[in-house]
């Protein structure tokens, strides 16, 4: 138990004597109060919808400062990550603390490198799926799935388990993106190969075919790597807290990342960069880049219902550090590929300027963030937008792994259990049926 900081008193107005609750510094951020003991002392709950107010637990991995526009994972800048790093020294970041030396990161390349391909079994898993099925759908089976084909790292509690359980989630979820997308287009699937890195061997997977070989276009390549690298984790998020109330119950780890990825396909969440790119397809159905000054007055209405999607954000109150990032590798790929001229991406740039420029969502912040951008640049490349959030849930996984991980291995972690605030009836007999 840790050793207070400080000491908060909670007082009532109902002459109920008050309580000191003990109150913890982290290493930034906010102070939190330990409400541990406050039912058992006062017979109460604290009440916090949505847990906006509520340290769920402690963690070391990555912090955010909403008002700054910052972002830390492990303590380094989001931006020297992106432009110093590569992804896989990113997970390695994420999973053991720091990032690697040159022969580290020669190993853990390796170690994940080796473990690509899946088990031959899991195509007939998925042929079991309809063709049109949505490929979160199908990865929500999929990746729960896992733990029939790999009985040998299904127990949460075992640390050796949890390290080859983690290696595999990250070496196969591209694989398993790549072959729910071949399948929904009735192409064949292609297997990894070894001497192409990690995004790389990814682009080949989705777009390669056995008849020719593919060349990895490094413009692409790169574009693809800083996307994992962005996305690679967010603090406690819906999903990450998904993952972490899950593996709380003891579950094996590849049940506890499929819960993720089936709360990260809500449109609040990770399906907001395929919400964004469906709201431009939308506006361009009206008339396109003509269009944008009068459904941005839609949306200054108040009346309307019509919502901009990839603007804003839930805890960034500034500048979201990931979009500006996301804007440099948007307009590299956009250039790489001539689709400078394209009309839908003519569209996203004229809703870009408003935005940066009109005072309404400028006193509002309502600024790009990163699913605006990172949408564009996925559909650049070829990425169908139902895909989106898969390619997120790919990202995400070492977040979602590191994170359970850390919850495991924290003394005082216990199998989530929040409280509420009843309003329903009271107690009540039951009528006999010819009473009622």
């Amino acid at each position: 138990m840790k050793i207070a900081d400080y000491k908060a008193t909670l007082s009532f107005s109902n002459g109920q004597p008050g309580i000191e609750m003990p109150v913890y510094k982290g290493s930034i951020g906010p102070d939190v109060i330990d409400i541990r003991k406050l039912y058992g002392q006062t017979g109460m709950f604290t009440y916090d919808p949505g847990f906006l107010s509520t340290a769920s637990c402690q963690s070391a991995i990555t912090y955010i400062d909403g008002d700054k526009g910052e972002l830390l994972y492990r303590g380094h800048p989001i931006e020297q990550l992106a432009t110093q790093c590569d992804f896989l020294e990113t997970c390695h970041l994420l999973l053991y603390g720091e990032l690697p030396n040159a022969q580290k990161k020669t190993e853990f390349t390796s170690l994940v490198t080796n473990h690509t391909m899946v088990h031959e079994q899991m195509q007939f898993f998925l042929r079991g799926f309809r063709r049109d099925a949505h490929p979160m759908a199908v990865l929500t089976g999929l990746i729960g799935g896992l733990s029939a084909f790999y009985h040998d790292s299904t127990d949460i509690n075992n640390a050796a388990h949890r390290e080859i359980a983690a290696i595999r989630l990250i070496a196969k979820l591209p694989t398993l993106v790549a072959m729910a997308f071949k399948y929904s287009i009735g192409q064949p699937f292609m297997y990894p190969k070894n001497d192409l890195n990690y995004a790389g061997n990814f682009l080949r997977m989705m777009f390669g075919n056995p008849c020719e070989e593919y060349k990895v276009n490094p413009v692409l390549e790169r574009a693809l790597d800083r996307i994992f690298i962005l996305h690679a984790d967010h603090e406690q998020n819906a999903s990450t807290s998904t993952v972490r109330l899950c593996g709380s119950s003891g579950t094996n780890p590849f049940a506890a990342i499929a819960a993720g990825v089936a709360c990260l396909w809500g449109p609040a969440h990770g399906g907001a960069n395929e919400a964004c790119l469906n709201m431009l397809e939308d506006i361009q159905k009206m008339g396109g880049v003509a269009k944008v000054g009068e459904f941005m007055s839609q949306v200054k209405d108040k009346n309307s219902n019509v919502k901009l999607m990839g603007f804003g954000h839930r805890v960034y109150k500034n500048y979201d550090p990931r979009a500006k990032l996301m804007q440099e590798t948007c307009n590299e790929v956009l250039l790489e590929l001539g689709l400078e001229n394209d009309p839908l991406f003519k569209l996203a740039k004229a809703l870009e300027k408003i935005a940066l420029e009109d005072d309404y969502f400028v006193s509002r912040k309502l600024y790009p963030n990163v699913d605006f951008y990172s949408g564009i640049v996925q559909r650049a490349i070829g990425i169908p937008v139902n895909l989106f959030t898969g390619i997120f849930a790919l990202a995400r996984t070492v977040g979602w792994i590191a994170q359970l991980n850390e919850m495991i291995g924290d003394p005082e972690y216990k199998i989530g259990r929040p409280r509420q605030l009843f309003t329903g009836a009271e107690r009540r007999e039951v009528l006999a049926l010819n009473k009622r």
